[in-house]
């Protein structure tokens, strides 16, 4: 029996009819849920396991270039607005923009298209070098390399000029790309034909890829363009918009409902495993032969959609190919796509701001943040990309009480992330005697770990932080108002790097020692 699935606060009654039909079974999940059984998973990944995958990107590839400036009158000549020009930037775009949100998750990327010999090209292979993507399977053409020109002003698009050949490109550059491509195809984790309509996606092309990927149980994703998709039958999946989708089903998009249903019935049609559609603001869908999975877009404010879908589509093929399931891919480049709407222009997805997301101290689970010196450093250099200050506090912590509490607290007035360091059960013994811990060196972690004004914890075994703070490098370094600046380990490095010193004042009449004597007298 069909069914559906609809993620997140949707009600009943907002789901389409064509989803919610006395004949279907519906099941409302929570992809916040999702995410949270899933978290350590995803983190792992996030972190490490996205650089052991080789993604082949073969499509249009093109130069994205903005010229930045102000506009403050109109020109005499024209009803025009006269531009300053301040900057100019420029980018990888279309199946290259594709690549660059695929070196931004860590993985390994290789290009396939065509380009010309012109200073476009060397421009474009430039930044794909210093990325770190193999353009050993773009071919050169005769045509010249295309361009997108922006002109902006105040974030505001005024203009875009667009050079390219309207003219195919010869029978014999396209069976270049045809055996470049196959080769390639090998080595790949998955695949993605990024389709610009600009002519490097011919369906000989299409279909070559498609049944070799096939046969290595190689994921091929596909970013569709034209108003047939035969040409990608047998892709693992297409993922049009609404817009694209309407073009193919001679369905107008504000008829969604009836757009889905048509659209449902491609799956079967070109035997592709499922249809993954991206719907703006109401987020992404997936559609099976009988079922149906949506994952509502997070609330953001959108800046620029621009290369949205190269972020959706590099995202969703590196979760394919990492081993997961569609839904838990889908509701990760939700959150990927949510990330880069909120900048301006032509802007890929990094892993650090993914790792921020995830790492957000509500969102996280305790053992998630328990971590080692490696992977410590490793989650401090991805939150200082992403422009997160880091504060650093230690200490015994045996026997949580309220001062303990009241000192975590505000530390997340001092920055963003809050690093707690906690002494061993071996250093605490030579700290406080033999009778101490009360409670073990896990356990106390794991306490503090559980609470949302921690971000990470990690146990050191020396008597002093002092190494570990030289190794951290935090911001700013918090202790309670039992000490002085003098007194507090790491006061005087923390300044050569630019770091300062907070003092909290104490609660009085809180600490463990006061605890226990009281437990001891009771009993």
């Amino acid at each position: 029996m069909p069914y559906a699935v609809a993620v997140g606060s949707m009600l009943l009654s907002q789901v389409p009819p064509s989803i919610g039909q006395s004949q279907d079974r519906l099941l409302i999940c929570d992809d916040e849920g999702m995410l949270v059984k899933e978290q350590s998973r995803l983190l792992s990944l996030i972190e490490s396991g996205f650089a052991a995958l080789r993604v082949l990107v073969i499509g249009d590839v093109m130069l994205d270039r903005s010229i930045w400036g102000e506009v403050d009158r109109i020109s005499p000549e024209a009803p025009v607005p006269v531009l300053r020009s301040v900057r100019t930037t420029s980018a990888p775009g279309g199946a290259a923009n594709v690549a660059m949100n695929l070196v931004g998750l860590g993985v390994k990327v290789e290009q396939a298209g065509f380009w010309g010999s012109d200073g476009e090209m060397r421009e474009l292979s430039a930044l794909l070098s210093t990325a770190g993507v193999d353009f050993s399977g773009m071919v050169l053409s005769g045509h010249s390399t295309i361009s997108k020109t922006r002109i902006v002003s105040r974030n505001q698009q005024l203009l875009r000029l667009d050079v390219e050949s309207a003219d195919p490109h010869p029978a014999a550059d396209h069976q270049a790309l045809l055996e470049r491509s196959l080769g390639l195809v090998r080595s790949a984790d998955a695949i993605i034909l990024s389709d610009y309509a600009k002519g490097a996606l011919s369906a000989d092309l299409c279909q070559a890829v498609i049944a070799m990927a096939r046969k290595q149980s190689i994921p091929v994703l596909v970013d569709p363009k034209g108003l047939d998709f035969s040409k990608y039958a047998g892709a693992t999946t297409i993922c049009p918009n609404l817009q694209e989708l309407a073009l193919v089903t001679g369905i107008a998009s504000r008829n969604l409902t009836e757009l889905l249903a048509g659209a449902q019935q491609l799956v079967g049609q070109l035997g592709i495993d499922y249809l993954t559609v991206t719907m703006s603001e109401k987020g992404i869908r997936i559609l099976y032969p009988d079922a149906v999975f949506h994952s509502p877009t997070r609330a953001r404010e959108v800046f620029d959609v621009t290369g949205a879908g190269d972020t959706v589509i590099a995202t969703l093929a590196a979760s394919l190919a990492a081993g997961l399931d569609p839904e838990t891919a889908v509701i990760l480049a939700n959150i990927a796509a949510g990330i880069v709407v909120a900048k301006t222009g032509t802007a890929p997805i990094s892993r650090n701001e993914l790792v921020a997301e995830f790492t957000a101290s509500t969102q996280m689970k305790g053992p998630d943040k328990i971590l080692d010196l490696d992977h410590l450093l490793v989650r401090l250099a991805e939150w200082r990309a992403n422009g997160e200050r880091i504060v650093f506090t230690n200490g015994c912590f045996d026997i949580l009480h309220v001062g303990h509490i009241t000192l975590l607290e505000q530390c997340r007035d001092f920055g963003d992330k809050v690093v707690i360091g906690v002494n061993s059960d071996a250093s605490v013994k030579r700290l406080k005697g033999p009778t101490r811990p009360v409670v073990g060196e896990k356990e106390r972690a794991r306490v503090l770990a559980a609470l949302g004004s921690t971000d990470a914890v990690i146990i050191f075994d020396q008597e002093t932080p002092l190494e570990l703070i030289r190794s951290l490098r935090p911001d700013v370094l918090v202790k309670g108002g039992d000490y002085t600046t003098s007194t507090i380990v790491g006061a005087d490095d923390i300044t050569t790097w630019g770091g300062r010193v907070e003092i909290v004042p104490t609660v009085n009449g809180m600490s463990t020692t006061n605890t226990i004597r009281k437990m001891t007298t009771n009993t």
